[in-house]
């Protein structure tokens, strides 16, 4: 499951780029690292990845880069983690073959992965005894963000029934479930795929029928499956866990030891990144002086404290915050007032990713923008038309395939070109490496939204 946004997580997480698909503690986005944990093919099979439709792109993009495949099911809307997981298991179910599933969310940090496929390989055996097994993590504090499990009488060695799952406690009620042997909730589960969809349908009849239907009535698109929109939509939005663990007799628990996180927040980040003597951890330019216990994660800017304790400092392109390290729900609070202020900088940073590559805003005045646009080898824009601005294209470096009109031409580095506001235009690069120029903008209307398509190779 791959669809959230992470506000938690801003500046860096934003609904066009969200959390599960930045490197925040390696090389590697935690979607990434997730697929890793399921390759192992004497293990697992073909994975099953569910994703909101804006997010196609990038989960495919990102597949690639780690040498991986996955059969891709687009949701048209957001419905949390009941409908997405069921739909997981009706195509599991369509797909044939073992419909023993793992549920996993994109997003999570585990730090051994050859101990959680051994979980795996014993939650799956008492999953055959038609049992819904989750994972507890045991827990290492008084986590306050955080649901928890009292697991019960045992059902098989290292799995228990569970007795009752409870919401995120205050700070005085977590140290008491701790006390009590009570477990972190961490939202994957293992299952016979056609349990889970039996216990749906006993709790929340009309949803489970309508992701069966869009999963029986889901279409192809460019590789991906999407979802049908009609029947999708009839779905309850309704977590997993709300909509048939706290009220199915068939949950058992398993332990699962340290090294669990879902990075839901910075205070998170910070305590799995490696720390200097003062407890500190940057990623990027940073300097600190007299301070301690405190976060930095900057792109380009030098990021500069002293004499400070216990804050989060990130920096991007275009927002800059400031908060202390462990107030998670006063940066929920701060990013619900950001939607209503300044909404632009919670969707989207100044560098947008696309299909064909990227595009990043450099500067812009009335009646002028500029960006840096980057279009991967073999890729190309659709071929379009702008009503209100005219653009001017100067290649930095690679080649360039340009169409205007009925003309098609060749640009090379330091070479441009002139289009006409209203001219039928297409950029490509058929070259070998990155096509990379920069492109001035003039017109009375410069949004995104002015852009008319007649082609386009991702059928947007």
């Amino acid at each position: 499951m791959c669809g959230g946004a992470g506000t938690r997580l801003w500046p860096a997480s934003r609904e066009g780029w969200p959390k599960q698909f930045l490197s925040l503690l390696g090389p590697l986005s935690t979607f990434q690292e997730t697929m890793r944990r399921v390759a192992d093919p004497a293990v697992f099979g073909r994975p099953i990845i569910v994703t909101n439709n804006r997010y196609r792109f990038l989960v495919a993009e990102q597949l690639a880069a780690i040498g991986m495949e996955a059969d891709i099911l687009l949701e048209p809307l957001r419905r949390d983690s009941g409908p997405a997981i069921a739909a997981g298991a009706a195509f599991a179910l369509k797909r044939g073959g073992d419909c023993v599933i793992v549920a996993l969310a994109a997003d999570h940090f585990i730090a051994d992965p050859i101990a959680f496929a051994g979980a795996c390989r014993v939650a799956s055996a008492t999953a055959r005894k038609r049992q819904i097994v989750t994972f507890g993590v045991r827990p290492t504090r008084a986590a306050t963000e955080y649901g928890y499990i009292n697991p019960g009488r045992q059902i098989d060695p290292g799995v228990f029934a569970v007795d009752k799952f409870v919401e995120k406690p205050d700070a005085k009620t977590a140290e008491r479930y701790i006390a009590q042997g009570f477990l972190w909730n961490s939202g994957n589960f293992t299952f016979e795929a056609d349990l889970f969809l039996d216990e749906y349908r006993i709790f929340e009849p009309e949803s489970a029928t309508a992701v069966v239907a869009a999963v029986a009535a889901a279409g192809s698109d460019i590789g991906f499956v999407t979802l049908e929109p009609e029947a999708f939509a009839r779905a309850a939005a309704k977590s997993v866990d709300h909509a048939v663990m706290e009220r199915t007799t068939r949950a058992a628990v398993i332990p699962y030891g340290d090294g669990w996180s879902d990075v839901g927040s910075w205070q998170s980040v910070w305590e799995l990144s490696p720390h200097d003597a003062a407890d500190n951890a940057t990623q990027g330019p940073a300097v600190l002086v007299d301070a301690s216990g405190s976060y930095v994660a900057s792109n380009k800017q030098v990021v500069a404290l002293f004499g400070v304790e216990d804050l989060v400092v990130v920096a991007s392109d275009d927002a800059v915050l400031v908060a202390r390290r462990e107030d998670g729900d006063g940066l929920r609070r701060l990013v619900q007032t950001l939607k209503e202020k300044l909404p632009r900088v919670t969707e989207e940073h100044l560098k947008a990713h696309r299909p064909w590559g990227s595009y990043q805003a450099v500067d812009q005045g009335d009646r002028f923008q500029v960006k840096r646009i980057i279009v991967k080898p073999g890729g190309r824009l659709s071929l379009q038309m702008h009503h209100h601005r005219a653009e001017h294209w100067v290649v930095v470096r690679g080649t360039a395939r340009v169409t205007v009109g009925d003309e098609i031409k060749i640009l090379h580095e330091n070479e441009s070109t002139y289009i006409p506001s209203g001219a039928l235009h297409r950029l490509e690069n058929p070259g070998k490496i990155a096509l990379e120029l920069i492109e001035v903008q003039t017109g009375s209307y410069l949004g995104e939204d002015d852009i008319e398509r007649f082609a386009d190779d991702y059928h947007r």
